[in-house]
């Protein structure tokens, strides 16, 4: 492969894991509304960590000559979060979601933005275990097959209102 083309590569998946983040800082806006206050700690430093790597990401897409991909105004949610199990389930599937995103980022990326992107999945899959209860053998690839849904789970929406 051409250095350009693993530039080119490269950016690309770290486009990807972006619009994940975007959407995993969107989604816990909706776990926190939800969340019962035993995990709202829990729940707010996910928060915190998805904001900063988002903000990494696009410091990262910067330096590589890219033009950062923006948030979605809102994101249809991958189903209604109407009680606390809920936002337990959605917190969940964010992190199992971002972890597939970085996943694809370990294998586009050299050197030190290669080790961030498995420090990232392995932060991911960590927190996934805790929302859920348990784990896979090879966080970020197996709970990818067979998915219909965008990044981290949620699509973005036409409009500025979300699925609840």
């Amino acid at each position: 492969m051409s250095d350009e083309s693993g530039r080119s590569a490269e950016l690309t998946a770290l486009q990807a894991a972006l619009a994940a983040e975007h959407a995993a800082v969107y989604g816990y806006g909706v776990v926190g509304g939800r969340i019962d206050d035993r995990r709202r700690a829990t729940a707010k430093a996910a928060y915190d960590a998805h904001r900063a790597r988002r903000d990494a990401l696009a410091r990262e897409v910067r330096d590589l000559g890219g033009r950062p991909v923006a948030a979605s105004a809102a994101y249809a949610l991958p189903f209604p979060v109407r009680d606390a199990a809920d936002a337990v389930r959605l917190a969940a599937r964010l992190e199992d979601r971002v972890a597939g995103v970085y996943a694809d980022l370990v294998r586009a990326a050299t050197g030190t933005r290669r080790a961030s992107a498995a420090a990232s999945l392995r932060e991911a899959a960590v927190r996934a275990v805790g929302w859920s209860g348990h784990g896979v053998a090879f966080p970020g690839l197996a709970e990818r097959a067979g998915e219909g849904t965008g990044a981290a789970g949620t699509t973005p929406s036409g409009s500025a209102t979300a699925t609840r």
